[in-house]
Parts: structure tokens; sequence; C-alpha cells
């Protein structure tokens, strides 16, 4: 498709407005792709950037020894333990994706009181 439309503004007879038109495109768009032949040669999108790196990253050794020691921990008792100890505040959400990164998973002993059975009882009239 990109290709298509830069052939087509290429073979001149037309306008960057009326190429948009024909491939349902913006007129920036167009612009775009015009730049990008012209400075690299190839329309090729743009290699995807990578996000902001974890705060933990770095310190998988110190989250895993973290991890063994406290098992039964929550994600919320593990921000606050790693709050304490280093002095960096990390949401649940961010300790979540880490630990999962690193597959450590949580397995938590559900501890409750447990409901008795009720047996129905048939009264004969």
């Amino acid at each position: 498709m990109r290709q298509k439309i830069v052939d087509t503004y290429e073979a001149g007879n037309t306008s960057i407005r009326k190429v948009a038109e024909r491939f349902q495109v913006s007129k920036s768009t167009v612009q775009a792709l015009l730049k990008r032949k012209k400075e690299t040669g190839k329309l090729l999108p743009s290699q995807a950037k990578g996000g902001k790196p974890s705060l933990l990253f770095g310190h998988e050794q110190q989250i895993e020894e973290m991890v063994a020691q406290y098992p039964d921990y929550t994600l919320a008792e593990y921000c606050e333990y790693w709050h304490e100890k280093t002095g960096v505040w990390l949401s649940e959400s961010a300790m979540c994706r880490f630990l999962k990164k690193q597959e450590l998973t949580l397995k938590k002993k559900h501890y409750g009181a447990v409901k008795p059975i009720k047996k129905l009882i048939k009264r004969s009239a």
C-alpha cells in the first residue's frame, strides 16, 4: 500500500491531496511516506521503540531471594518490603509484571474457616 501511494504520486499528473483522497489516507500520511522514501530510500515502518525499563531491572537476584524468603507475601507486601529495603516505591502492577517476566509465580496458601456441611433431615409428619 505504501509503495502504491508513492508510485502514484511519483508518476506525476496528480497532487498529494488527490493521492490521499484516492487511497483514503490523510495528506500528512502521503507527505510522511514521500519524506521517508526521500531520506531512507525505503518505505518500511519504523522499528518500535522500547518502553521505559522497570525500576527492578538489574535486581533480579534480590527479587528472587525476596520471593524465596517470603513466598506467602501479597503483591502489596512485596512492594512495601522493597520500599523499606531500597527506598524505591513500586506499584503492585509493576511488581506483578516483573515477577511474571522473571517467571516467579506466587502460590498462595488459602486459610479460612471451613464451612460446615448442613445435612437435610427429613421429618416425618
